[in-house]
């Protein structure tokens, strides 16, 4: 990862989030949005003069740049752990049904072959150097599962049986409009609607309304959630350009597609991998996103992202296949915690940096962290009954991070480790 010699950090919105009108909420609304009860709790020991408002180094507040998705919408309706508890279509965690299961992308039948050039995107002959590597190895559904198996600890964590496992297969009937895709053994074939993408970088995306139907008749019976990943690009509707995932929250279904997240369209796209999570919170990158100054800010010397951004910055360069399927991997495994989030009745966040929140963009996803703000993870803690704080599942996905992030490609890993690192500091005081 190039070193970025940037050193001041904004933990607040930017000057454009006043011109979008988003306000920002006081510390006693953020304390009341972590409540049962939603009311705030006053507290003589912390900073803010209330519990459960997340320190501003750790978990600062969202960003809203221009075009990002509360800059469009700045009136988005806040969603408090009171609303979460008390919202009818939440499904409850139960003694038998609470196991996530992640589905195997669908394999290919040779029998329509052109659906597998549908997942490799039209781009010009790469020139050589290490951002331009089209033998990328895609990411696999094990570690995506894996990674979830932590960022959902303690819940079991499944790949969904190969009983069970999909097939695209040709589809008779309206062949230029449908591709079949057939549902395990059971040789049920639902008809998935195709069109090229409507910017020419894909031939062929596939509806992701007709992906979660599909996914509905695959849950299992002991099944909290379904996650279905598919390589291939998708859309919602005439109108949309594309989408990287969806979830039917009260059908506890999601899909999520790792197309966009190509690395080799990242020039194409102009993603800056360098200005990623947590170097998007460097205040020269945000006033270049505003057009301005740089303004020099505070230094802040020992905090969690802090720590985050140095763990980025020190990372080896990518100069290999495998360093980029690895950056493949965790942008994956980002949109993964956050479809299946809506799954556990989670609406977007609106209170802090958070991976619940809505985005509009890829270069808005990539700005956003992996972790969850204190109000949303009060809600996962709720839903799958762990305690402590969520050290235990602090731990789970420490760990991991460590291992993804020893490997060529890791910095985003490597980062996210650091700042469990920090945050398992602060619940320890």
């Amino acid at each position: 990862m190039p070193n970025c010699a940037h050193t001041h950090l904004a933990f607040e919105p930017s000057a454009h989030a006043a011109e979008a009108g988003f306000v920002r909420a006081s510390p006693a609304k953020l304390s009341a949005a972590a409540q049962p009860n939603g009311k705030p709790l006053k507290s003589t020991s912390t900073r803010t003069g209330y519990q459960d408002v997340g320190n501003t180094s750790t978990f600062p507040q969202p960003l809203v740049l221009p075009g990002d998705d509360l800059a469009l919408d700045p009136d988005y309706e806040p969603q408090t752990l009171k609303s979460w508890i008390e919202e009818p279509e939440r499904n409850e965690v139960t003694k038998i049904r609470r196991t996530i299961y992640v589905a195997e992308v669908p394999s290919i039948s040779p029998s329509c072959p052109e659906v597998a050039s549908w997942s490799q995107p039209n781009i010009a002959k790469p020139k050589a150097g290490p951002r331009d590597q089209t033998d990328i190895p895609k990411p696999k559904c094990s570690d995506v599962r894996s990674y979830l198996k932590a960022f959902y600890h303690p819940l079991p964590t499944k790949t969904l049986p190969k009983s069970k496992s999909l097939e695209f297969v040709p589809w008779t009937d309206d062949p230029e409009t449908y591709i079949g895709l057939k549902l395990g053994s059971s040789q049920e074939v639902i008809g998935i609607r195709h069109r090229p993408s409507l910017d020419g970088i894909f031939s062929g995306q596939l509806n992701l309304d007709d992906l979660l139907d599909a996914a509905i008749t695959l849950l299992p019976k002991d099944a909290y959630a379904l996650l279905l990943l598919v390589d291939h690009d998708l859309y919602e509707d005439e109108e949309d350009d594309f989408c990287c995932g969806r979830a039917y929250g009260g059908s506890r279904v999601a899909v999520v597609s790792s197309a966009r997240y190509n690395p080799n369209l990242d020039e194409m796209v102009g993603l800056e991998r360098e200005h990623a999570w947590p170097a998007s919170h460097f205040e020269a990158y945000i006033d270049r996103c505003l057009g301005k100054k740089r303004v020099r800010g505070k230094t802040w010397i020992k905090n969690p992202l802090q720590d985050a951004v140095d763990a980025f910055n020190s990372s080896p360069p990518i100069i290999t296949p495998l360093g980029l399927s690895n950056l493949w991997l965790s942008r994956v495994c980002k949109t993964a915690s956050h479809e299946l989030g809506h799954c556990f009745g989670m609406d977007h966040c609106v209170f802090y940096s958070c991976i619940m929140q809505g985005t509009a963009g890829l270069e808005e996803d990539s700005r956003q962290p992996p972790y969850l703000c204190p109000v949303d993870l009060k809600k996962v803690l709720h839903a799958v009954g762990a305690r402590n704080g969520g050290r235990e599942r602090c731990e789970e996905l420490r760990k991991f991070c460590e291992v993804w992030g020893e490997k060529e490609g890791g910095g985003m890993w490597r980062a996210w480790g650091k700042w469990l690192e920090g945050r398992v500091g602060e619940l320890e005081e």
